[in-house]
């Protein structure tokens, strides 16, 4: 078995409806077995020593993902609601970007590239018990990345920036400036904020709707990401960048001509 072999029969199983879990299970018996036929010189490769995530897409991520229908109904509730849709492009970004919402709080003007269209994501913001702000580093090596950005996620951007109100004196934090949502208080908005927005919409919508939504957070927008860009066929290795999943080099160059040419 060569290893195009064993990539190429995992894909299979994949499309025949095997869960990444259980491939992964499959792989993990597979590749000491084939190592051990290395070892005695029965074989000169281990067909399956390779990084399972690189061949096939995670789907374990869809258990907590919503569905196309159920974001454009959520999204749509938002956009018409008097008080709630002063939210709606920060929430749109986050179920078409797949950004953390630590990432998504730590943006400032300058990480929004709308000549590459892309953002810069390389820090996070983060507000510690005792109230104190803190920009730290992405949360894995792979989370400093460059995502791209489609048309509407360039205009929810633009339409941030054109309402964003000035404060008296723009918060530093940790020497980054320019954040992109802010506080009553004049000072970033964190993960609190837009957590309790996404609760108090979902229980307006709720209590409105005899069919209810699920459970909606901005982790839920990443996974749901997520899914969606595994089920129109993301390559695998792409969709991880984006992601800041894994420390993988690749190049985006296609993807985002693609974006910026709709």
């Amino acid at each position: 078995m060569h290893l195009s072999d064993a990539k190429g029969w995992l894909i299979k199983l994949q499309k025949e409806g095997r869960g990444y879990s259980t491939i992964h299970s499959v792989r993990g018996v597979l590749r000491p077995a084939f190592q051990m036929a290395v070892d005695d010189d029965l074989i000169r490769k281990n067909p399956f020593n390779f990084e399972l995530a690189s061949v096939i897409v995670n789907d374990s991520v869809t258990r907590e993902a919503i569905t196309r229908k159920q974001e454009r109904e959520f999204l749509s509730f938002i956009q018409a609601d008097e008080h709630f849709s002063r939210y709606y492009d920060g929430i749109y970004i986050l179920f078409h970007t797949g950004l953390r919402i630590s990432e998504f709080c730590g943006l400032t003007i300058g990480d929004i590239d709308f000549k590459e269209m892309r953002i810069n994501v390389d820090h996070q913001l983060q507000r510690k018990r005792d109230m104190t702000y803190v920009v730290e580093p992405t949360k894995t090596t792979s989370g400093t990345r460059m995502v791209p950005m489609t048309k509407e996620v360039a205009d929810c951007f633009r339409r941030i920036l054109a309402n964003r109100i000035k404060p008296k004196v723009e918060p530093m934090i940790d020497g980054y400036t320019g954040f992109l949502f802010l506080d009553k208080n004049e000072m970033p908005m964190v993960a609190l904020h837009w957590e309790k927005y996404f609760k108090h919409i979902l229980d307006k919508y709720n209590s409105i709707y005899k069919v209810q939504l699920p459970k909606i957070t901005p982790h839920v927008c990443r996974h749901t990401f997520c899914s969606n860009m595994a089920k129109s066929g993301m390559n695998p290795k792409t969709l991880q960048y984006i992601m800041g999943h894994s420390d993988i080099s690749v190049t985006l160059n296609t993807y985002w001509s693609t974006e910026k040419g709709r």
